[in-house]
């Protein structure tokens, strides 16, 4: 895979299965290289596999979301289509849309509603008259230019969020609309607060979501669940106690119970969440917790999905499992026993189920994601919409092998190599570091790898500890020193030395890496790897750190999570400022002799272009090897998510860095 094979990606996701069962909406989602965007487009196909799959919409802008009425008849969906012309521009300003249309048969798609603003999480009410979903709410000030805008008014923590921008005057509020097509929507959330993961209840007039409407919710970062009454007659009501982080709700049939995906500690992160159940009579319902036996994290990467109820006593939920992601069946009565439903070395990335018939969109190391159906113990691929970029750019598997570290653990890693790769030949190594930290690599295909496979260099990947997909002591064990409830040795500890050791096993493991052309990048907690690495070893021959947290210190007020990082270092940062200082790479600086590359987006809020500033600045300042790109227009998510236009130039940067620097 060379750069520019970027532009041409793609894959599929987000499977809605049916009412009956016998069918799958899903979402393909393709680079538009010339338009430098990405466009999505909805496809049906029989579960059964006995009909090829046919496109739904036209794929010419960004259709996604499907959703099928209760009765199978309609499908809801969202776009983005042309909309005013923007001024000074001369060109159509893309709005969000929601929209109806037939499942099958002649009819008109009807547009219930457009908004500058996205429409999210949608679903249909049991009785399939309206449709809940969730929506950023505009302060009025937006409707002046500008210039003349009212200032905005700060009073608490969270207030911008990065790749979406202010959210103080745009809070995500819950609302509702009719499907008739002849209604405006009605919106169910107190002023300036915000909700999310709206499901409805078997009486079409109850949702339960999730949120924050205490007053302290960013000094306690507490999430409850919420019981709304879309009839605007009963107040909310809360369902939880305030103790934990609630999210992704989940009403089971004879609306009696209320699945969930939580923390119990919102102060202690990382935490694996859970899955649990609660009742509707506070406090009566205390939550039961059904996957506290098999210690993971349920609140899969990247995305979450609400447990789905099989049954009133049962319910499926995903699970992250050492670079893997895999379904589990989850009893009421028998929470101990968690049954697998789905393994195998992929990451199922979303799913659905009816009629006992489970639909998949699964992604392996040398696959995008495609979608399958297993009804029973048989399972139907049903989709084939990647055969012609896999055919092309031929990916790479990897082998799977685990590196001895420091006390006694073993960790997961993954190595790589290159097309034509012949073992009598040597080749120069990068070492990835992924984000989070608690996030994992494993068997999901990944674009970068595949690039720098392509390249020509063997790649190395592993979850080192403070990852996610193994159990909770390992995500907790870089949690800084002084933490109260759950003291770790901080980043840039244990950590690192996992890093080195899966470096030290893949030398002793493949005679043909050469260890003298070693490279090592990463990205934001990767990026914060990349430079503590530069600072602490010269074993590598270059360094490219990425959207990178080099100063946690300046981090813990300039972060668009700002107040929050305290949660895993254990203590405020201006009590204790030079524990932040101690783990921060950017106190290191003058021992870097690497040579550096920064990379970093301009409208990154997550981790500011501060970071990288600082970085460059104190480099460039003691004379060190140091290139330097900024990305205009981008934020934290611009090597999964950035425009197609600046992917590919950023993955030419690196590729081009490291053959220079590694020849």
């Amino acid at each position: 895979m060379k750069p520019d094979d970027i532009a041409s990606m793609v894959w599929a996701g987000d499977p809605q299965i049916s009412p009956d069962g016998t069918q799958v909406a899903y979402v393909v989602t393709r680079t538009a290289a010339k338009a430098n965007e990405y466009r999505s487009q909805i496809w049906l196909a029989a579960t059964d596999g006995s009909a090829l799959p046919q496109p739904l919409t036209a794929g010419e802008v960004a259709d996604s979301q499907p959703r099928w009425s209760p009765d199978g008849s309609r499908i809801a969906f969202t776009s983005k289509r042309p909309g005013p012309k923007s001024s000074g521009s001369g060109k159509n300003k893309p709005a969000a849309s929601l929209h109806v249309l037939p499942a099958t048969g002649p009819g008109e798609t009807v547009t219930l509603a457009t908004s500058p603003e996205g429409f999210d999480a949608l679903e249909w009410s049991p009785d399939g008259t309206k449709l809940v979903y969730v929506q950023r709410t505009r302060h009025e000030r937006y409707e002046a230019d500008e210039a003349s805008q009212e200032p905005r008014n700060i009073t608490h923590l969270f207030s911008r969020l990065d790749s979406v921008g202010w959210t103080v005057d745009r809070p995500a509020h819950i609302y509702t609309i009719a499907t008739d097509g002849c209604s405006e929507p009605s919106d169910h959330t107190p002023d300036k607060r915000d909700l999310s993961g709206p499901t409805w209840c078997p009486d079409s007039r109850f949702v339960v979501a999730s949120g924050a409407l205490h007053d302290n919710y960013d000094l306690d970062l507490a999430e409850d669940l919420y019981v709304i009454d879309t009839g605007g007659v009963e107040p909310i009501r809360t369902l939880t106690n305030g103790d934990g982080m609630y999210g992704n709700p989940s009403v089971s049939p004879d609306g009696t119970r209320v699945a969930f995906i939580a923390i119990q500690d919102p102060l202690t992160f990382p935490q694996n969440f859970h899955v649990g159940v609660t009742g509707f009579e506070p406090p009566d319902d205390e939550p039961v917790w059904l996957s506290k036996s098999l210690d993971r994290n349920w609140a899969t990467y990247p995305s979450v999905r609400a447990p789905c109820w099989l049954d009133e006593r049962s319910l499926l939920a995903s699970v992250e499992d050492r670079g893997n992601v895999h379904l589990y069946r989850l009893n009421v009565d028998d929470p101990d026993t968690p049954i697998v439903v789905v393994d195998g070395e992929r990451m199922i990335d979303g799913w659905d189920y009816s009629q006992s018939t489970l639909v998949l969109a699964s992604t392996t190391i040398d696959r995008p994601a495609e979608i399958s159906s297993m009804i029973g113990n048989t399972e139907v691929v049903l989709s084939s919409v990647t055969d012609s970029f896999v055919a092309r750019i031929k990916p790479r598997n990897a082998e799977r092998f685990l590196a001895p570290s420091t006390g006694g653990v073993e960790v997961d890693a993954w190595m790589v190599t290159p097309p034509d790769f012949d073992p009598d030949k040597t080749y120069p190594a990068l070492l990835n570091v992924h984000g989070g930290p608690f996030a994992q690599y494993g068997n999901s295909f990944f674009d970068e790898a595949q690039v720098q496979a392509g390249a020509g260099f063997v790649v190395l990947m592993s979850n080192p500890r403070g990852g996610s997909g193994r159990e909770n002591s390992w995500g907790q064990a870089i949690i800084g020193s002084e933490h109260p409830a759950a003291p770790g040795t901080g980043w840039g500890s244990v950590d690192y030395e996992d890093c080195m050791a899966v470096v030290d096993t893949a030398l002793d493991r493949y005679p043909f890496i050469d260890k003298n052309r070693l490279g090592m990048l990463g990205g934001s907690y990767g990026g914060y790897m990349a430079t503590w690495i530069a600072s602490h070893t010269p074993r590598f021959r270059a360094v490219c750190s990425e959207r990178a947290a080099n100063n946690l210190l300046s981090l813990e007020w300039a972060s668009d999570i700002a107040g929050q990082f305290f949660t895993e270092i254990g203590i405020r940062s201006f009590e204790r400022p030079d524990l932040y200082e101690a783990m921060s790479p950017i106190s290191y600086v003058k021992d870097i002799e690497t040579p550096m590359l920064i990379i970093h987006s301009e409208d990154d809020i997550r981790c500011p272009i501060d970071q990288a500033d600082q970085l460059f600045m104190a480099l460039r300042t003691l004379g060190k090897d140091v290139e330097y790109y900024r990305f205009p227009g981008e934020s934290h998510e611009l090597s999964r998510s950035g425009s197609p236009t600046h992917r590919v130039r950023r993955a030419e940067i690196i590729i081009e860095y490291f053959t220079r620097q590694l020849a």
